[in-house]
């Protein structure tokens, strides 16, 4: 606590992010990052964008990234908005279009930094209850919301709704903004970018920390019609009107030409994962069905922080929320075949 602080911060309960420690031999599986390094063609443009040109500022509008991202969507780059990493962005669209009358409306279990944004922008907030499955029921979303923001598949517990569910919520609430929080679409789930078209009160955001293996990158973009995208341009341009550098640009844009590589990596990670799903439940865990880059699970006989612990006692890292309803689960990320297996090794010893 500070007397010079102002009543906002005393308010403030910060998000929390994932440790980062600095341990050796570390598996790391507690922050969803990417398993497997970014594509080659990803370092070589970094390295041929450090020059002289470091000295300017960037372009300010992204142009030739917006470009990009346009390219691979099929879309009008005017569709494209991007910034650093997708939490800027997610923190533009709370002050730019999901600060409303009504509450804004979003799962009782979800992305933690949602709360924090309402908190700092003085946003009324009404949760949803995920059902006993964890599943998300989008027609439970009241007429009276003031917006909508959901992760699709959710965090942490993995599970997704359709495109149609989410079309059917664009309709029923023409009026409202629906932001999809697509960081993990690339894993299973189908994206919402093509429902964009049709509905102008809906914004779909995405990163490319976790498939596109650029997390120490911080680039983001989101896709929507003009009219919505203005609404984050007006309010970045009273914040910072150049959010993405030199460097970052270069790589995203060589990572999203590099179609093959991506696939590649995205196979691998669901390979994996179906792989984890199958041997956690021979170790008699309850695994929610995951379209995301980790699995969500219970051990009924053991208690999920006792869990952690140990794993952490053989230098493997896993995420643990103490937060009701999902005390006893660990969020487990995918890594590398080798890290899975160390992994499932592991939890065999501790339950044992």
């Amino acid at each position: 606590m500070s007397r010079f602080w102002s009543k906002v911060v005393h308010g403030l309960t910060p998000y929390t992010p994932g440790e980062q420690p600095k341990l050796t031999n570390l598996i790391k599986l507690n922050t969803n990052e990417s398993p497997y390094p970014p594509s080659p063609g990803v370092l070589e443009a970094i390295r041929a964008a450090t020059t002289g040109d470091l000295r300017l500022y960037p372009d300010p509008d992204s142009t030739a990234l917006r470009q990009a991202i346009a390219d691979y969507f099929g879309i009008a780059r005017d569709h494209v908005f991007a910034g650093n990493g997708s939490d800027e962005i997610l923190a533009f669209a709370f002050q730019a279009l999901l600060n409303h009358e009504g509450p804004l409306v979003y799962p009782d279990i979800t992305y933690s930094f949602y709360p924090v944004y309402c908190q700092l922008n003085g946003i009324r907030a009404e949760h949803i209850a995920l059902n006993d499955d964890f599943s998300l029921d989008l027609t439970a979303v009241p007429d009276h919301a003031g917006a909508v923001i959901f992760p699709n598949p959710n965090a942490p517990t993995g599970q997704s709704v359709s495109l149609e569910h989410i079309a059917q919520l664009c309709r029923r609430l023409p009026d409202r903004v629906i932001v999809v929080d697509e960081a993990y679409v690339d894993f299973g789930t189908e994206t919402a970018v093509p429902l964009v078209k049709d509905h102008p009160n809906l914004l779909v955001v995405q990163t490319f920390s976790k498939s596109r293996a650029l997390a120490g990158l911080r680039v983001g973009f989101a896709i929507g019609q003009p009219e919505l995208l203005a609404g984050l341009e007006r309010i970045k341009n009273s914040f910072n009107s150049y959010p993405v550098d030199r460097l970052a640009s270069a790589g995203a844009i060589a990572a999203m030409e590099d179609r093959a590589g991506f696939e590649h990596d995205r196979q691998r990670i669901m390979a994996s994962r179906a792989w984890v799903n199958e041997q956690l439940t021979v170790l008699g865990f309850n695994v929610v069905p995951s379209q995301a880059n980790f699995v969500f699970a219970r051990h009924p006989q053991r208690d999920a922080g006792e869990l952690a612990l140990a794993l952490r006692d053989r230098a493997i890292i896993v995420r643990h929320f103490r937060l009701l309803r999902i005390d006893q689960h660990l969020r487990i990320t995918i890594g590398t075949e080798a890290e899975c297996k160390a992994l499932i090794e592991a939890l065999k010893e501790i339950l044992a």
